[in-house]
């Protein structure tokens, strides 16, 4: 059993030199490749045109990042950028908030359904959230990939130690520095006078400096500049290197490393909580239509998924990192306030849609 993971991936896959192919990225189309064959399925089974779906997929694809974006933009940092407009384009810095990417779904399926006249507005809910469970699912683990949307710190045993945070900030330091690693370690592994018993959660820290150094200079910057540069909140809420911390040095292979341990901060990984959740939402969703398909009044499904998916939303904010400085003085974050009116919707529509089943 695992006391804690230490997790500091690369967020791409390979680096084609003029650009990278990230996980978010190949994760967040293959949400939308999977849906798409979902709702052809869906399609062919209840006697619908499937080209039509091809058509459904480029209004989702539009809405979801366009939602997703001007949601992010409104919601969490209007300030900044609506004193730079040009910025809210640059969606590759990040940014995109789920609620505005469900209110650009919304939208673009009433505009979808206006345009098919045969297919009414709830039907077509009922069956595309369906397919977003699934897509969520994907892109919550792309957020894992890129180690972003993190939980409060935790010491449960799946606990996790993010280090791509750590990694980012040292490498950037000086470019003498060639690579940066963060690993688990056992306490056993610890360097002699680095006083194991003070690290529950030990990790070790690794830095590569390239040939062209001195390791006299190495030694200097790794016990001055980079020991202050490891006391910064931005990486002691990941790994904590004590001030009096010991370092080891070796040459090999062309390089200097420095090698030093810290206290790993195990957080939980609520991106992958939210997946998992989004795979339990798909499969019951997807169950019940196959079932009851021609049996459940239109906005069933539609109310089942926003009271699970943001009924859950609204439990994890508690142990997640509030993504921007304005929401530690509120008494709910804002992904909660948010959620709460989404989740009374789907009550409405459970509501409504019992009554008309008693209606028949």
């Amino acid at each position: 059993m695992l006391s804690y993971i230490v997790w500091s991936p690369k967020p791409y896959i390979v680096d084609l030199g003029f650009t990278e192919l990230r996980w978010y990225g190949l994760l967040f189309a293959l949400g939308f490749i999977i849906s798409q064959q979902v709702m052809f399925y869906i399609f062919k089974k209840e006697g619908k045109k499937e080209k039509q779906v091809e058509i459904l997929t480029l209004y989702m694809v539009l809405a979801t990042i366009i939602g997703a974006r001007l949601g992010h933009v409104l919601f969490y940092e209007p300030t900044r950028y609506l004193s730079n407009p040009l910025d809210i384009l640059k969606i590759w810095e990040g940014g995109l908030a789920s609620h505005g990417g469900a209110a650009g779904i919304l939208i673009a399926l009433y505009l979808f359904s206006r345009k098919y006249k045969h297919i009414s507005y709830l039907w077509i809910l009922d069956r595309i959230v369906i397919v977003v469970a699934i897509t969520g699912a994907l892109i919550r683990t792309g957020n894992f990939m890129n180690s972003e949307i993190i939980g409060e710190p935790t010491d449960k045993p799946y606990g996790v130690v993010f280090g791509r945070e750590v990694e980012l900030r040292v490498n950037y330091l000086t470019s003498a520095i060639e690579d940066v690693e963060v690993e688990k370690v056992k306490r056993s592994n610890l360097i002699e006078g680095s006083n194991e018993s003070r690290y529950e959660y030990p990790v070790k820290l690794q830095i590569a400096f390239n040939s062209k150094n001195k390791l006299e200079d190495v030694k200097r910057f790794s016990e001055n500049q980079l020991l202050d540069k490891l006391q910064e909140q931005s990486i002691t809420q990941h790994l904590i290197v004590p001030k009096d911390a010991v370092f080891d040095y070796n040459e090999k292979g062309g390089f200097i490393y420095a090698t030093t341990y810290g206290n790993g901060v195990p957080r939980h990984a609520a991106q992958l909580y939210e997946a998992i959740s989004c795979v339990f939402i798909f499969l019951v969703l997807f169950y019940l239509w196959n079932k009851n398909r021609s049996g459940l009044a239109d906005g069933r499904l539609f109310g089942i998924f926003l009271i699970a998916c943001f009924g859950l939303r609204f439990l994890y904010e508690f142990i997640k990192e509030n993504q921007v400085a304005f929401e530690d003085d509120l008494s709910l974050n804002m992904g909660q306030w948010l959620s709460i009116p989404l989740v009374l919707a789907g009550v409405y529509f459970i509501f409504q849609s019992l009554k008309a089943e008693n209606r028949i």
